[in-house]
């Protein structure tokens, strides 16, 4: 499936892209964050943590564990603070 990866906050900055169109096999977000820390130096060292990281799926805030069955897009950025 192909899905639009978008990169937010500091994980733009490690991986050096804001978005990119990408195709996976991968049927979860952990799947996908494997198949993505195990293209580049890069992308492994922005995905080191998942602690810090939250996911969206078709702009919905979600847990890695989260199906990518007939998604669009996912998004990884830091926390959100409120204020």
């Amino acid at each position: 499936m192909k899905l639009d990866v978008l990169y937010f906050a500091w994980l733009r900055e490690r991986i050096g892209l804001s978005q990119e169109r990408i195709e996976t096999e991968a049927r979860t977000v952990a799947e996908l964050v494997s198949e993505l820390r195990a293209r580049e130096d890069r992308y492994d060292l922005a995905f080191s943590d998942l602690s810090a990281i939250r996911v969206a799926v078709d702009q919905d805030l979600t847990e890695f564990d989260a199906e990518l069955t007939d998604a669009r897009e996912v998004a990884f950025f830091p926390p959100m603070t409120g204020g």
